[in-house]
């Protein structure tokens, strides 16, 4: 068989960067072998000394340009899984099967004693809550209660699961809720997500394929509503800089290794554009302020590349 001379080296530029922990791509999906050379040479400094695993993928939603490290590796998400939650909630909604002013009977037994807004307010439970009202404390305030009710309401994380993967999004793997996260450490290991996954459902997010215009605009806005992790992301970007995310941490064991500390979203450039980033960082011995710098430090060292 006669082998096509231009195809074979660029699967063999394309292995050896991947090698390497690298794949800067188009929206073509060929390799590109010049730019962008500063920031991956800093991202790679910067997960390295992370002390554990870190993958990450940006992109430039307007141009298509990805830059992608270890970005196909499975990642614990902890709380980022309410992103993909939500975007599940609002597609419910707008296929008529919920309804945002829909109350739901919250009881006692649904508060369990964890980052809850829904709990501060409702100490005693029995009471009726709006969909809206949950979805709103579980995007800005990571509230897990109000995340538990939602996925029950949506028929559980399968539903959840195949509901992400019908819009094209494979590489998200829901099995369970905040409370069984919190009785089984090793779940969160299997409520996993692709870096690239995250920006892959940002992107149809912003361009407006997965919900309706009015639904879009909702979501983002709680997004960039949310008050969770702000050393993250948001950590060292200049002051008013506009950032829709939603961050993911886990616990710490008694040999000092945490699972996962996350943040995913979409940074608004001074120009105009949209810089989407997925970083994950697990199974990291570094303290908590330590890994939230790491996070920072690569989101920073992004913005101030395509800022140039």
């Amino acid at each position: 068989m006669k082998i096509n001379p231009s195809i074979s080296f660029r699967r063999v530029l394309r292995c050896a960067l991947i090698i390497t922990g690298f794949c800067l791509v188009a929206d073509t999906g060929f390799a590109q072998i010049k730019g962008h050379s500063k920031m991956r040479e800093e991202i790679a400094t910067i997960a390295a000394s992370s002390k554990g695993k870190v993958g990450i993928s940006i992109k430039i939603l307007e141009s298509g340009d990805t830059l992608s490290y270890h970005a196909d590796a499975r990642y614990p998400m902890q709380s980022v899984f309410k992103f993909p939650i939500a975007v599940s909630i609002l597609r419910a909604v707008e296929k008529g099967r919920l309804n945002l002013d829909d109350k739901i009977l919250v009881t006692k037994k649904d508060l369990r004693k964890t980052v809850s807004a829904l709990l501060e307010k409702y100490p005693n439970g029995n009471q009726k809550v709006s969909i809206r009202e949950m979805l709103t404390d579980m995007v800005t305030l990571s509230d897990n209660n109000a995340c538990d009710i939602l996925m029950r309401t949506l028929g559980g994380p399968q539903k959840i699961t195949a509901d992400i993967h019908g819009v094209g999004v494979i590489d998200i793997m829901i099995v369970g809720d905040e409370t069984q996260m919190n009785a089984d450490w090793s779940l969160q290991y299997r409520n996993w997500s692709k870096p690239s996954a995250q920006v892959q459902l940002l992107s149809v997010l912003y361009q407006g394929k997965l919900l309706s215009a009015s639904g879009t605009k909702m979501l983002i806005n709680l997004m960039e509503h949310t008050f969770v992790a702000p050393k993250r992301i948001q950590g060292l970007l200049p002051s008013g800089t506009v950032i829709a995310h939603r961050s993911g941490t886990s616990g710490t064991d008694e040999k000092g290794l945490s699972p996962a500390t996350n943040d995913v979203g979409v940074i608004t450039l001074p120009n105009g554009k949209h810089l989407a980033i997925a970083i994950f960082v697990s199974d990291s011995y570094l303290p908590d302020d330590k890994r939230d710098e790491v996070v920072a430090k690569i989101a920073k060292a992004a913005f101030d590349e395509f800022v140039q």
